[in-house]
């Protein structure tokens, strides 16, 4: 799958907790616009999203930390998608320091695709599967 940055961003004085680094509740708002972004990319657009009714809830969310990120560092987030099924897809986010390249964070997710109306898991439409069985990746470890 294509590793294009599904975030870009920085990390402003008040994100940072009393110790001095991003706070975790900004962690998870960073990966949080990557989702969009790498959304985007297998179909699930905003168009989509608004006209088909549907819509994506996260399910699971397991985030391991590794390095500090400080007030003005930049911050870059890569996705690969992991794996979709008949309702629901499983993903990984990298965020690394993008001046020194080392990974601040990962994330994987497993999220639902679902029927905003009757509130239900919902399947992919065909046209989407297809485009994110194109952009699968392989599952490594997480190291912890």
């Amino acid at each position: 799958m294509e590793t294009a940055a599904t975030y870009r961003g920085t990390v402003y004085p008040w994100q940072c907790d009393h110790i001095g680094h991003m706070n975790i509740m900004w962690y998870v708002g960073k990966f949080d616009e990557a989702n969009w972004n790498l959304f985007a990319r297998v179909g699930l657009t905003p168009t989509y999203l608004r006209e088909s009714g549907c819509g994506m809830a996260g399910v699971q969310q397991n985030i391991a930390y590794k390095r500090e990120l400080m007030a003005g560092d930049i911050v870059e987030v890569t996705s690969v998608l992991l794996e979709i099924r008949d309702k629901s897809i499983r993903f990984r986010h990298e965020m690394r320091n993008a001046e020194t390249g080392e990974i601040a964070a990962s994330c994987e997710i497993s999220a639902v695709h679902l029927d905003r109306q009757v509130r239900r898991a919902a399947p992919f439409p065909e046209a989407i599967r297809k485009i994110a069985e194109t952009q699968l990746v392989a599952a490594e470890p997480v190291s912890v």
